[in-house]
């Protein structure tokens, strides 16, 4: 018997399985705002059980789903010109926050965390989204800061002023929260 080394294979069963139960969660979502764990069940196929094993939550699921698309949707630009990536990024940020809905992942990452045994579960879910912000930064030649500090510098105030019902506008807002983001990059 082949020894097991943790490592998901990209069309192995684990792969087919949260591509199922995404899928699911997908569908349900688009049909009702309440979702649960037995609905994504019955829709996907996978027991129950499996997905408490793997998410702890429903909330968690969520925002799984919530970062695989973002990172779908909004990929993170990773050029090696740090100024021209943020750019990019920001731009798309700020408009995504101001469309209607899309305030979406903020609100399934806070629910997450009211459900959460820890900070480390909800992280685990926001970790790709950090390991691209890495390498952006990686890809630039920075070490001053880390991924996790570059989405905490451009995601707050973006997502603090949209839950305020003030989000912030591309054309005018862009260029000073990269100014302030490559401040803290640069020192």
């Amino acid at each position: 018997m082949p020894e097991h080394t943790g490592v998901e294979r990209p069309g192995g069963r684990t792969a087919r399985t949260r591509r199922a139960v995404h899928d699911a969660v997908r569908e349900l979502a688009g049909e009702s705002a309440d979702v649960t764990v037995a609905d994504v069940s019955a829709r996907s196929g996978v027991h129950a059980t499996t997905i408490y094993r793997r998410w702890h939550t429903i909330e968690s699921l969520l925002l799984d789903v919530a970062v695989e698309d973002l990172n779908v949707r909004a990929p993170v630009p990773i050029t090696g010109d740090l100024e021209r990536d943020l750019m990019a990024y920001v731009r798309q940020l700020l408009a995504s926050v101001r469309a209607t809905g899309e305030l979406t992942f903020l609100q399934a990452l806070q629910s997450a965390a009211r459900q959460a045994d820890s900070v480390a579960e909800v992280s685990a879910v926001v970790e790709p989204r950090v390991v691209q912000f890495q390498g952006m930064l990686d890809a630039a030649g920075v070490t001053r800061i880390d991924g996790m500090r570059l989405v905490e510098i451009i995601n707050a105030p973006a997502y603090f002023w949209a839950q305020l019902g003030a989000p912030l506008d591309p054309d005018t807002d862009t260029q000073r929260l990269v100014e302030t983001a490559l401040l803290a990059c640069r020192g």
